[in-house]
């Protein structure tokens, strides 16, 4: 079988690429092309495009790429449109696939969109444009399918694929032995992003509340997974701002480092439910472009904006937001959290339960789904 993909960004290569271990099992000579990452190459997908061409921070970032973008969205519908997929899978990055899904829909190509975009967040009026674009949604989290198919949309609770992959008992132990770190280390990840424009918004202040934590506990060690690409950018910025802290930077080991560490300072996104799925405590903090925050923010519907908070529909975990993510307070929360134990362990518990919930054997239910529409398509 030949499939079509499309992955924008280090998350979406990420969900992509455990997709396609399932696909593989059930069809073990399938073929799969599109734009996508490292995680998806290594399970044999061709890349046409690297999925960091779609990596875009905010709309003033998008307005600035905005020619680029749509000429490779416009030159992949041809091809696609040209020799046809039995199947095409948008993996998130909305904004880019489903107009792409609802010209190859037009066409006859069957369109699965993987990752209901957050219309129960903000820009609810997406809704109506999934029902003109895709055939199917595989979705994420369990209330999602309900929203959808009161809008016409047909979908499927499929659970989240870092529940699978993530073990409920983290690797503590091991991971601190694979990055030299002592079992009575206290450790600080730190993960500003994996996207150059979260890298330029968001990386100076977590590394300036890095050299405040360094000044007031200087037993602390600090880990910085680095994205694929983006070492040369990060390393003058951790010079520049977090003086003599001893960062250790890796390439990639993202998993390993959260494992490992006892709290994260982490950027708002999909690393943050890889945190909770690892149980770790966390303080998250994100700024944008000043045009692009006052766009998002009149556009949402929720309270919070982090994963983990949105899913516990309470605030768990602080959210330090564009002004509010400053230095002081980022490494105050951080504190917060290593002088309070029994605030961390009620806070573990309430990770396990959500990591239960999640855990749903994806790539199976994901490939079971596909199937049907196929099916019902034959």
């Amino acid at each position: 079988m030949r499939l079509a993909m499309v992955a924008g960004e280090a998350s979406g290569d990420l969900l992509a690429g455990l997709l396609l271990g399932g696909l593989h099992e059930r069809w073990p000579a399938l073929a799969a092309a599109g734009i996508g990452g490292p995680k998806m190459a290594a399970r044999g997908f061709e890349a046409w495009w690297p999925s960091d061409k779609l990596a875009v921070h905010g709309y003033a970032d998008a307005l600035r790429h905005y020619r680029e973008i749509k000429g490779i969205r416009d030159r992949l519908g041809d091809r696609l449109l040209a020799e046809p997929p039995a199947v095409f899978v948008g993996v998130d990055a909305p904004d880019f696939n489903l107009g792409l899904e609802k010209r190859l829909k037009a066409a006859g190509i069957p369109s699965v969109h993987f990752v209901c975009p957050s219309i129960w967040a903000w820009r609810g009026g997406r809704a109506k444009k999934m029902a003109a674009s895709c055939d199917h949604v595989l979705c994420l989290f369990p209330f999602e399918p309900e929203l959808l198919q009161r809008h016409g949309v047909a979908a499927t609770y499929v659970g989240h694929p870092l529940a699978d992959a993530i073990p409920i008992e983290p690797p503590r132990a091991a991971a601190r032995a694979a990055l030299g770190l002592g079992e009575g280390d206290p450790v600080v990840a730190v993960l500003p992003g994996s996207r150059r424009g979260e890298i330029e918004h968001i990386a100076p202040a977590f590394l300036q509340a890095v050299e405040r934590l360094h000044r007031q506990r200087p037993e602390l060690r600090f880990l910085l997974p680095v994205a694929p690409g983006l070492r040369a950018m990060v390393e003058p910025l951790v010079a520049a701002h977090a003086g003599d802290a001893p960062i250790q930077l890796l390439d990639g080991r993202s998993h390993e480092v959260l494992a490992a560490c006892d709290v994260t300072l982490i950027a708002s996104g999909t690393a943050t439910l890889e945190a909770a799925l690892f149980k770790r405590p966390m303080v998250i903090g994100y700024r944008m472009a000043w045009l692009s925050w006052q766009l998002m923010r009149r556009m949402g519907y929720l309270p919070w904006v982090g994963l983990p908070n949105i899913l516990a529909r309470d605030f768990v975990v602080p959210e330090l937001l564009q002004d509010r993510c400053e230095p002081e307070a980022l490494a105050r929360e951080t504190l917060a959290w290593l002088d309070d134990a029994p605030r961390a362990r009620a806070l573990q518990a309430r990770f396990l339960d959500l990591h239960h919930l999640l855990k749903r054997d994806t790539a199976r239910r994901a490939t079971d789904a596909l199937a049907q529409v196929l099916e019902s398509r034959s």
